[in-house]
């Protein structure tokens, strides 16, 4: 008898053939981690969310939002280079204007404070990415997304009014158009005032399934956008739906969309996954303030590692299914990626 037939003698011959599974093995050393991720995070999946106001000089960090500023124009502009120069390939535009109105109409004022904004960043940074949110609710005096009539946001006067907006940013020199306020039939009215104008080529980043949720209030603090009456329930997503989410994701992909976006992320994985999974478009997730401020504030407190879990979330938005994320971890997560690479 030889010595490997001794050795198993006794043994249970399926034992024998059945290989010893130890899954730790390709997790032992970060050199094998790396080799087997199969997540990566890159600086060309973010989007860096920006507020701009009237003035100049002007640097005013936001109380609920730890390391994000509102910014005049001239600071933008600085803020801007220093973002491309980290190897951010994008910005999204939110603008507060000097006064509001019923109507908004700092929103589609060819002078407006974004319009304004995209021509000064497009002379010093034009290889930049800009992107401009499109909605109502930074330039009403009663902060809602669109015009109000009596007790209701009206839809279609709205919509006429977006595609305005819309127009003027393009005109303006932005590269990308985002509406955000989940009225119905925006996309097709934004598509078709730029196709008729002569913009085929700009897309639209389709705000899509954006849902009615808690995590807003740090940012409508920034964007000084909070409603000074009831809610918007009447147009952003019940938090309980799904099926809803996908066919409005459906209708703005049919309207002309080019990209979709679900917000926000951390709640909503599981739509981001199934809105990728279903229609495969480019996919877009808005990592908002609310999930932002969580983070700062515990990491504040002490109680976890803040650029650790910011990076893990972000990971976790990816994973899920995002092309793009709208992130204010945006240069944070840039520095983490320089230094590990």
């Amino acid at each position: 008898m030889t010595l490997n037939e001794k050795a198993i003698t006794g043994l249970d011959a399926q034992t024998v053939l059945q290989p010893f599974k130890r899954l730790r093995r390709t997790r032992m050393t970060e050199q094998f981690r790396s080799m087997v991720r199969e997540t990566e995070l890159s600086k060309n999946d973010f989007i860096y969310p920006l507020f701009v106001v009237p003035g100049k000089s002007i640097k005013k960090e936001v109380s609920s939002m730890p390391g994000v500023f509102q910014m005049s124009i001239d600071t933008i502009v600085r803020e801007c280079a220093e973002v491309k120069a980290m190897g951010i390939p994008g910005v999204i535009l939110f603008g507060i204007p000097e006064e509001k109105d019923d109507v908004g109409s700092g929103a589609y004022d060819e002078l407006g404070i974004v319009q304004q904004t995209v021509r000064a960043v497009k002379k010093e940074i034009p290889e930049l990415v800009l992107i401009t949110d499109v909605c109502l609710c930074e330039y009403t005096s009663h902060g809602h997304c669109g015009i109000v009539r009596g007790n209701e946001i009206v839809n279609d006067e709205s919509v006429e009014l977006l595609a305005k907006e819309a127009l003027t940013h393009v005109q303006a020199g932005a590269d990308m158009v985002a509406p955000s306020d989940m009225f119905d039939g925006r996309v097709r009215a934004i598509r078709g005032v730029l196709d008729e104008n002569g913009f085929t080529n700009i897309p639209i980043m389709s705000y899509a399934a954006k849902y009615a949720s808690g995590f807003y209030g740090p940012f409508r603090e920034a964007a000084e956008s909070a409603p000074k009456f009831g809610d918007r329930r009447s147009h952003q997503m019940d938090p309980a739906n799904v099926q809803e989410a996908l066919r409005e994701v459906e209708e703005d992909i049919k309207e002309g969309a080019d990209i979709v976006m679900v917000k926000p992320a951390m709640p909503y994985l599981d739509v981001l996954y199934r809105v990728k999974e279903r229609f495969g478009l480019p996919t877009a997730a808005y990592n908002v303030s609310g999930e932002y401020s969580m983070v700062k504030a515990a990491a504040k407190m002490g109680w976890i590692d803040g650029e650790r879990v910011a990076i893990e979330l972000l990971t976790g938005i990816k994973r899920a299914g995002a092309d793009l994320i709208l992130t204010y971890f945006a240069k944070e997560a840039a520095s983490y990626i320089d230094r590990h690479r």
